[in-house]
C-alpha cells in the first residue's frame, strides 16, 4: 500500500456565518454580564456608558485594521504574520512575531480564565452552598473540559458555532427587549453631582472604563487566527469582523441601558449578577435562574470560542521555525493543533485561581503593549513598504482610523493600573530575553553573521 507524503493542511471549512458566529461568540460571552458593574464603579454613575462608545470607536477603527491585514495576508496565525512581514522576516519581525506568540501562552490563558471565572461565579448563583475555593476548583476545571470538546476537525467545530450564537444571542435579546418597555431617562441620566467634570480624574475613570469595555468587545479579530481554515478569505474576513463589531456596539448598550431602567446604577453597581437580579426583578426567581443556566452556556460559548482560535497562533509560529517545534504538529486524523491546544487549557486552568479583576487588567494591558499596538504601526509600515501587496481589502478613510487605533492604544495604556503594566513590561522583558538567548545560539537578528540572501528586508 502507497502511503501519502502530502504534508498535512489545515482545512478550508468555515464561511461567512460561521465566522461571524465565532467572532459574536468570543465578543459578547459572559464579559458584559460580569463586568458592567465594574464599568459603572469606575466613574461612578451612568456616564460610564461612555466607555462604550470610546471602547466601540477604538474597537471599529482597530477593526478596519485587522480587516485590511487579514484579507492581505490570510494565514492561520493573525498577528504573527502581520508583525512579520510589517518589520520584517529576518529582521525586527522575527523578535516581534516571537514576542507575539510568547505573550499568547500569557494572554490567552488569561483570557479564557477570565470567562471560566464567570462561569463559576454564575454557578454560584444557582448552588449558594458552593465555597469560595470550590468556585475556584470548578472555574480550573472548566478549561480542561473544553479542551476535550474541542478535539475534533475544524468542520464539525464551525457548525456547532452556530448553535452556540444562539444561545448567546437569545440571553442577549432577552435583556433587550424585555427592558424596552422599562427604559427610563431619569435613571439613564441619573447622574451624580460633577460627573462630567473634565479633569484628570474624569479621563482616568474613563481610561479605565474603556478597558472594560474593550475586554468585552475583544474577539472581533479571531477569525483572522483561522484564516487558512476560511473560505474565500478576502471577502469573509472583513465582514465578519466589522458586522460583529457593529451588532455587539448595539447589544451592549441597548443591554446596559435596560439595566439601568430596572435596577439603579447606585444598587447596580454593588450587584455580582446583575443579569440574573435583573431579570428576576421583572419576572420572578424562577426567570432569574433560568437567565442564569443560559449565562452559563455564554460562558461555555465564549471559551469554546477561544481556544479554539487562540491555539492556531502557537502552531503557526511553530511551522515558521519561529516557536517550538512540537506546536508544529497536527491531529493525524482531525488535522488540528492538538498540542498547542492542550497547552493553552492547561495554563488556563492555572490562572483561572486568580481574581477577576487582576485577570482583566493584566490580559489588556499585556495584549495592547506587545500585540495591538506594535500591529498598528506594523499597519502603517506594510503600507509604506509593500504598496503592491494584493489588498482586497482597503481601510476605509486610510489613514484616520489607523492614527485613531494608534491614539486609542496609547491612552489604555496610560490609564490602566499600575499592576497591570507591571505584569505586561514583566512579560515584554522576559520574552525579550527569551528571544535574544535564542537568536544568539541560532545566528538569528541581532545576531546574524551575514546578509540574508534574496530578503526584502
Amino acid at each position: 500500500m502507497v502511503q501519502s507524503t502530502a504534508k498535512p493542511a489545515l482545512r478550508r471549512e468555515l464561511g461567512l456565518i460561521q465566522a461571524t458566529a465565532l467572532a459574536i461568540t468570543d465578543m459578547v460571552g459572559i464579559g458584559p454580564y460580569i463586568t458592567i458593574p465594574l464599568l459603572l464603579a469606575t466613574m461612578g454613575g451612568p456616564q460610564a456608558m461612555l466607555g462604550w462608545l470610546v471602547g466601540a470607536a477604538l474597537a471599529f477603527c482597530d477593526g478596519l485594521v485587522w480587516a485590511e491585514l487579514g484579507a492581505a495576508l490570510p494565514k492561520a496565525g493573525g498577528s504573527y504574520n502581520y508583525l512579520r512581514e510589517a518589520f520584517g522576516p529576518h529582521r525586527m519581525g522575527r523578535w516581534l512575531s516571537f514576542l507575539m506568540v510568547w505573550q499568547i501562552i500569557f494572554s490567552a490563558p488569561l483570557s479564557v480564565a477570565s470567562g471560566s471565572i464567570g462561569f463559576a461565579n454564575y454557578l454560584r448563583y444557582l448552588l449558594p452552598q458552593l465555597t469560595p475555593w470550590e468556585v475556584r476548583l470548578v472555574a480550573a476545571v472548566f478549561p480542561l473540559l473544553l479542551v476535550a470538546l474541542l478535539y475534533r476537525r475544524i468542520g464539525a467545530i464551525g457548525n456547532l458555532s452556530v448553535v452556540l450564537v444562539a444561545g448567546v444571542l437569545i440571553g442577549c435579546l432577552w435583556i433587550v427587549i424585555s427592558g424596552l418597555p422599562h427604559l427610563s431617562a431619569s435613571r439613564l441620566f441619573d447622574f451624580p453631582p460633577g460627573a462630567f467634570h473634565l479633569n484628570w480624574v474624569f479621563w482616568g475613570a474613563l481610561g479605565h472604563a474603556t478597558l472594560y469595555a474593550l475586554y468585552d468587545y475583544f474577539g472581533y479579530y479571531n477569525v483572522c487566527y483561522l484564516a487558512e481554515e476560511i473560505r474565500n478569505p478576502g471577502r469573509v474576513i472583513p465582514r465578519a469582523i466589522l458586522f460583529s463589531i457593529l451588532t455587539v456596539a448595539v447589544l451592549y448598550i441597548l443591554m446596559t441601558a435596560s439595566f439601568l431602567s430596572v435596577i439603579p446604577w447606585r444598587e447596580a453597581i454593588q450587584t455580582r449578577f446583575i443579569a440574573s437580579v435583573y431579570v428576576e426583578a421583572l419576572f420572578g426567581s424562577a426567570a432569574g435562574k433560568l437567565m442564569t443556566v443560559l449565562l452559563l452556556w455564554i460562558a461555555f460559548s465564549s471559551v469554546f470560542s477561544l481556544l479554539l482560535g487562540y491555539s492556531r497562533i502557537p502552531y503557526a509560529a511553530a511551522v515558521d521555525g519561529n516557536f517550538f517545534p512540537v506546536f508544529a504538529r497536527l491531529h493525524r486524523k482531525g488535522g488540528f493543533p492538538h498540542i498547542s491546544l492542550i497547552t493553552l487549557g492547561v495554563i488556563a486552568s492555572l490562572f483561572s485561581f486568580g481574581r477577576l479583576s487582576e485577570v482583566i487588567g493584566s490580559l489588556i494591558a499585556t495584549r495592547v503593549l506587545i500585540q495591538y499596538l506594535p500591529q498598528t504601526v506594523g499597519f502603517f509600515l506594510l503600507r509604506f513598504r509593500s504598496p503592491d501587496l494584493p489588498r482586497p481589502f482597503r481601510m476605509w478613510l486610510y489613514p484616520l482610523p489607523g492614527i485613531v487605533s494608534l491614539g486609542g492604544w496609547v491612552y489604555v495604556l496610560a490609564t490602566a493600573a499600575a499592576r497591570s503594566l507591571f505584569f505586561a513590561f514583566g512579560v515584554l522583558a522576559v520574552g525579550t530575553a527569551a528571544y535574544m538567548a535564542r537568536a544568539r545560539v541560532r545566528g538569528e537578528w541581532p545576531f546574524q553573521v551575514r546578509q540574508v540572501v534574496g530578503s526584502r528586508w
